[in-house]
């Protein structure tokens, strides 16, 4: 074999080798980069699964229907966690709250309400609105009164029935009812809004201002009655992680389920308008 001969023979297995040592080099590269996506979907599956223990919600007696919905989405969601709801008047729940009652989430039916627990320093970052309802008069099955606008309500021969004034739907209805230049006279204010339903209910009253969502809610229990003045009224509902949770980071993820696509499908279902 002539040198030249040699030499182009030490200089293709040479080549070989250097490709054998990439191909080598290439593999392990791709072995570790499947590797890591695969740790790195593990480790995001790890975090999502992290979530347990109890989130306590306070929540505006209007959301009751939906919010148990949502909560049991959300334990389904995060095995080993639970939610537990406190409902009544916004602003009720709000002096609680600064009273110091333990609880992890906020809802409120105004911005109103929300500002007694922000006053306060209470919330962990800033409220967002994340539905709004508007009000509607709920009367006895068949609306046997015929009662057909919020001046009706204004007739000496009817029971009417109103949220307290300092509770979000209370103080819509008065704001409709000054919209339109109308005093009505109720036989009762109620502490919250399904404590005002109710009385239609039990057929204590023959009507009550209360929000769409809570005369959808009850059924054939009553039948509701629009009226354009409620337009002028409509209440946004703010919602806020509360200082010194005790399970912050399930606090915030059942937020973020209210507030997401899923969550805006179960309270439109209910009757709420979106934000």
């Amino acid at each position: 074999m002539t040198r030249s001969a040699r030499r182009t023979r030490r200089m293709l297995q040479a080549s070989g080798a250097c490709a054998a040592a990439l191909l080598a080099v290439s593999a392990c590269s791709s072995s570790d980069s499947g590797s890591s996506a695969k740790a790195g979907s593990d480790a995001s599956a790890s975090a999502s699964d992290k979530l347990s223990g109890t989130v306590t919600v306070f929540a505006a007696a209007s959301l009751k229907e939906s919010f148990t919905t949502l909560g049991k989405e959300f334990e389904k969601a995060h095995p080993g966690t639970k939610v537990t709801f406190s409902f009544g008047g916004s602003d009720t729940l709000a002096a609680s709250i600064t009273a110091g009652a333990p609880a992890d989430v906020f809802a409120s039916a105004s911005p109103k309400t929300m500002a007694i627990v922000t006053d306060k320093g209470g919330a962990d970052g800033t409220p967002a609105t994340f539905v709004r309802n508007q009000l509607e008069i709920a009367t006895l099955p068949g609306n046997p009164d015929k009662i057909a606008s919020l001046k009706d309500l204004t007739k000496s021969s009817l029971k009417v029935v109103l949220c307290d004034k300092a509770v979000p739907c209370g103080a819509a209805a008065q704001k409709a009812l000054d919209a339109s230049k109308l005093k009505l006279t109720p036989v009762s204010y109620e502490e919250d809004v399904k404590s005002a339903l109710n009385k239609v209910v039990l057929k204590e009253a023959d009507a009550a201002v209360v929000y769409r969502t809570d005369v959808k809610a009850a059924g054939d229990k009553v039948e509701g009655v629009d009226f354009p003045e409620s337009a002028q009224a409509v209440n946004e509902y703010p919602i806020t992680l509360l200082k010194g949770s005790e399970n912050a980071e399930t606090a915030k993820a059942f937020i973020a389920l209210v507030r997401s696509a899923d969550g805006r499908k179960v309270l439109t279902a209910a009757g709420f308008l979106q934000p």
